[in-house]
């Protein structure tokens, strides 16, 4: 197998409660109040929507606000992915994933392992380059049970929400995550920062119509059938484990640049101020891998050490 390449799950879709529009000659995230379940495939209009956006309605251009799924994996972690991350805007690189306490970053030395005290501590996070980003791998259907659709999101309340309610689940449930019948739920928030105006994110409940208790014995049953036919869900959870270990980031060069368009827009790319403004001796615009390398260079020639992080930065929270 090849080394340092992280194995995911295997997506056949996405779900998003947002869409890219082009406005004023740029292309700009826009929020939804409802969710779009897409296909991987892009035209000029943007992302294909799946079959299933359309199944799933109860009526035709209905709005899509819950959603039937089961999880693959028992362990909580694996099925949501969340840390601080930080893209190269021009080239959809990721540079540097973090969890608060350490980062892995991309340099000219490679990748190394150094200590990571959040977005709002960190230099290097300044002007907004540095999210929470989580991912979240859902099954809808029984057509593949291998299969996944990913949701992805930088939005602190979705990434709480969707922790929390696998934690607890995990916890009742007495493990059984992956045979739990589960469901997104579209869910609003009116805040002083959103001026009052209706902000959504995505909740994970049991099915409606059924109780907690209904949903856990639905859960042993299904995994009694499971370890009858020879289904070892430990195993895969330790296959999963071990594939994203593999590799130093989860997102791929070829994803990268879809993410940072709809998660990491223009707006932040005027923040060099974090990074100092150098251009490289081909003229070039530095990108975000140069201004990194660049502060690492500063850093070592003043005798800090490269993991010396300033505490001192801007709120890079959504």
């Amino acid at each position: 197998m090849l080394k340092g390449l992280a194995l995911t799950p295997p997506a056949i879709g996405r779900i998003a409660i947002g869409k890219v529009v082009e406005k004023n000659g740029k292309r700009l995230p826009e929020k939804d109040d409802s969710f779009t379940i897409t296909s991987q495939v892009q035209n000029k209009d943007g992302w294909v929507n799946h079959p299933m956006n359309e199944s799933l309605r109860k009526e035709p251009n209905a709005k899509l606000r819950a959603i039937a799924v089961r999880l693959l994996f028992d362990d909580p972690e694996l099925n949501l992915r969340a840390n601080y991350s930080l893209f190269d805007r021009q080239t959809g690189r990721p540079m540097c994933v973090g969890n608060g306490d350490t980062c892995r970053r991309s340099l000219a030395a490679g990748v190394q392992t150094l200590p990571c005290p959040s977005p709002e501590a960190c230099e290097l996070a300044k002007g907004g380059f540095c999210k929470p980003y989580g991912r979240l791998n859902v099954r809808i259907g029984q057509d593949d049970e291998l299969g996944s659709f990913v949701f992805r999101t930088t939005g602190f309340n979705s990434i709480r929400t969707l922790a929390a309610r696998l934690s607890y689940f995990h916890a009742v449930s007495g493990g059984h995550l992956s045979t739990l019948p589960l469901e997104l739920r579209l869910r609003g928030k009116s805040t002083t920062q959103s001026h009052r105006a209706p902000i959504y994110y995505v909740d994970l409940t049991v099915q409606t119509g059924m109780t907690m208790a209904e949903a856990i014995a639905s859960a042993r049953a299904e995994c009694e059938i499971r370890k009858a036919a020879g289904f070892d869900q430990v195993a895969l959870d330790e296959a999963a484990r071990q594939g994203f270990a593999a590799g130093a980031f989860e997102e791929s060069e070829e994803d990268g640049p879809a993410v940072v368009e709809e998660f990491y827009p223009d707006e932040f790319d005027s923040a060099d101020g974090a990074f100092g403004t150098t251009t490289p001796t081909n003229g070039t615009k530095p990108g975000l891998a140069d201004k990194l390398n660049q502060k690492a260079a500063l850093m070592n020639g003043h005798g800090a050490p490269v993991n010396q992080i300033s505490r001192q930065g801007s709120n890079g929270r959504e």
